[in-house]
């Protein structure tokens, strides 16, 4: 209970200066480019991929559930959309299955101008990974961050390329436990383990960000959240919590928006965090988010990045042009 009470503070918790009306009108053009969606089979990930598609991006979406995966891509052109959108197997929890599909990529596609690490669990009972990682931060975090790495040389050779991570308030109340980080040791905390690994997301972003700016690289790294959001995530989480969520949250598509903003917006820069503008960043248009003090913790951010290329075997490249290790 403690959890809930925490996560509901949180959310009224968070200073907001000003307000946005940025809508979906405001994303450009989308046509020409190439865009992969982790979780782009539902919720949040599908509303994204819907709204790159109407926007006439060639889109696909990565997900472990094939018979889930096709019927998104079903309704997805029945809409009739601009843009093109097939589906691929990625189930983030496993990262030899993160391997083949950057390596299937990476032979099939010239170019990818947008990364969306869009797919996680929540609250989950205490289970491991294929690689025996606790499963919130295996899937959240060193999944994507494997991802990310596998598909970085892509990512390089596209003009104007982006990668977006979708985080959460939740991580305002995350902990990033070098002792423990898979929960080997001390008691399960389903709400605990769930805002390590949303803190440990905007910590990647922000040291790739620092990363690439050392090594002048073209590749801009944004971090979103949806505020309250109603979507399935949400279904390990306590009962009150989710008809909380049915009440006052705000419908997936609506929630989705702050994702398109940070993948989209030509104004975005590299490092920026993108969160709805009302309701102390509950729900609103997209607009600058907060950024939370222990995620801009540089020590700690650089650690993580070392913790998570060991416990991966995933290195970028951009070691060797910047002479950092990792």
């Amino acid at each position: 209970m403690t959890e809930v009470v925490n996560l509901v503070y949180l959310t009224t918790s968070v200073e907001v200066v000003g307000l946005s009306s940025w809508t979906l009108h405001d994303v450009p053009d989308q046509r020409g480019r190439s865009v992969i969606i982790t979780g782009g089979n539902t919720g949040l990930g599908f509303q994204t991929a819907s709204m790159f598609v109407d926007k006439g991006a060639d889109v696909l979406i990565a997900c472990r559930d094939a018979a889930r995966a096709a019927a998104a891509v079903d309704r997805i052109r029945a809409r009739g959309p601009r843009g093109t959108v097939r589906a691929g197997s990625l189930d983030l929890a496993d990262l030899d299955s993160v391997r083949a599909f950057a390596h299937e990529v990476l032979a099939g596609q010239e170019r990818l101008d947008a990364l969306v690490n869009n797919a996680a669990v929540m609250w989950t009972p205490l289970a491991r990974t294929k690689q025996g990682f606790e499963s919130q931060f295996g899937t959240n975090h060193l999944g994507h961050f494997a991802l990310t790495g596998h598909l970085l040389p892509l990512l390089l050779r596209t003009p104007g390329a982006r990668v977006t991570t979708v985080t959460s308030l939740a991580q305002t109340q995350g902990r990033i436990d070098f002792e423990d980080l898979n929960w080997r040791t001390r008691p399960y905390s389903t709400g605990a383990a769930y805002g390590q690994s949303k803190l440990a997301n905007m910590l990647f972003v922000l040291e790739l960000d620092r990363r690439l700016r050392a090594a002048a690289l073209d590749l801009t790294v944004t971090a979103s959240h949806p505020g309250w959001t109603s979507t399935e995530l949400t279904r390990h989480s306590p009962a009150f919590l989710q008809r909380v969520s049915r009440w006052i949250g705000m419908r997936p598509d609506k929630g989705a928006l702050t994702t398109m903003r940070a993948a989209t917006d030509p104004g975005a820069p590299g490092g920026s965090y993108w969160g709805p503008r009302r309701l102390f960043e509950t729900k609103g248009h997209p607009g600058p988010a907060r950024i939370v003090r222990r995620a801009q913790d540089t020590a700690v951010a650089a650690r993580l990045w070392a913790e998570s290329t060991r416990l991966t075997g995933v290195g970028f490249p951009l070691a060797a042009r910047t002479g950092q290790t990792g």
